[in-house]
């Protein structure tokens, strides 16, 4: 099973995605943790969380979006340009950030200038900024034109039945993914962070019932293991940016450290992160998915987002804390600032790191530092 989803965390050659394609089956990508999947498997189709894993340059994506700006966005175009997802028969984006948002507009265009790289179907979800009040409502509307827009395109009927069966599907991956995360807290780890975290990030881009089928049978191994990961390690917990490959996690354990919880924009952060299965399905999605306390996109939720963050550092018994944020993320990296300060007052040492995203990580510079940060730890020297 680790096989199975390091090679999904790590290609964008997915062997059950291509199996899924060679049957006929239909493929949406999306960028955002805000788009509900359980509309497209209600319609039979397999949702696609996009990276940019294999980005090895921004010669076209630079192009469109300039120099400075956040590099995430911009390896989803160039991998967008470059190919890598012509086998995608529709694509949906949303406003995660103001540079998400442009990337709408920057795959349209490039669409235009180079044959093949918009999918059949673009399709632009609103998100709001705010979880209640007219925002939920006004989301609700928009999950169900999105719905609408779903039905036209693929010639495909979307029941309330059908939907709250994608909706019950989707909570039992939820519940065994919340399994992983209870292992994680145990005193004796027997899971290391990359590969706690592949198994996350494969859940986003292979079928459903092929994935819950291979993560319970991890988690019955991991369960059957003696072995303790973190003994003479340092644990630590990883927060901030969108990171989409367990690379950056590889990097941290290969010192003298053990990745043992992360808030990265996947996974479940608590064991009441599931879809309500009673009542309105949409207004449920929307009420999971518009969670106030996720992500700094949402404003005026900082207090709550610190506090549930902070509760979950201290459930895995972190020595210490990374705070990363990719370059020119003002979000995360305007955050980090104010959760470094709230980490001081909890006496948890931190470490700030500005990176590139994913393939563009400088990793001789990032282990350095993260050496130097366990190196203080394990002296029990306090770190900012």
């Amino acid at each position: 099973m680790k096989n199975i989803f390091q090679e999904a965390a790590t290609t964008l050659d997915v062997p059950s995605v291509q199996e899924w394609k060679e049957n006929n089956g239909k493929v949406v990508g999306y960028t955002c943790s805000f788009m509900p999947v359980e509309p497209y498997y209600a319609a039979g189709i397999l949702p696609l969380r996009l990276r940019g894993i294999n980005a090895s340059g921004m010669e076209i994506a630079d192009s469109y979006y300039g120099p400075f700006v956040c590099s995430f966005p911009k390896a989803l175009l160039q991998a967008a340009g470059t190919g890598k997802y012509a086998f995608l028969d529709g694509v949906v984006l949303s406003n995660g950030c103001d540079t998400l948002r442009r990337l709408d507009d920057c795959w349209r265009k490039m669409g235009q200038d180079i044959k093949g790289s918009l999918p059949t179907w673009h399709y632009y979800l609103d998100v709001p900024h705010k979880p209640d009040g007219h925002a939920f409502d006004w989301y609700v509307n928009q999950i169900r034109k999105m719905m609408a827009a779903i039905e036209k395109q693929f010639d495909v009927t979307i029941t309330d039945e059908g939907l709250g069966h994608a909706i019950k599907e989707q909570n039992k991956v939820r519940r065994l993914l919340w399994k992983l995360e209870e292992l994680r807290r145990k005193d004796i780890l027997k899971v290391t962070g990359s590969e706690a975290y592949a198994a996350i990030i494969a859940g986003t881009v292979m079928p459903r019932d092929i994935y819950a089928g291979h993560l319970a049978d991890l988690l019955e191994e991991i369960q059957n293991r003696t072995v303790d990961v973190a003994l003479n390690r340092k644990k630590l917990f990883l927060s901030g940016s969108v990171c989409d490959d367990s690379g950056l996690i590889n990097l941290i354990e290969q010192s003298d450290a053990v990745v043992a919880g992360e808030n990265l924009c996947f996974g479940v952060r608590d064991d009441g992160d599931i879809v309500s299965e009673t009542g309105d399905p949409v207004a449920a999605l929307a009420a999971k998915y518009l969670s106030g306390s996720v992500c700094p996109r949402m404003m005026g939720w900082y207090q709550s987002r610190s506090a549930g963050i902070m509760n979950r550092i201290k459930s895995v018994h972190a020595d210490g804390v990374i705070l990363q944020n990719i370059r020119f993320c003002d979000l995360h990296g305007s955050e980090n600032g104010l959760f470094e300060g709230d980490l001081e007052k909890n006496a948890l040492p931190s470490l700030r790191i500005e990176r590139e995203y994913g393939p563009l990580t400088e990793s001789g510079r990032l282990r350095m530092r993260v050496d130097a940060f366990i190196e203080q730890l394990s002296s029990g020297n306090k770190t900012k």
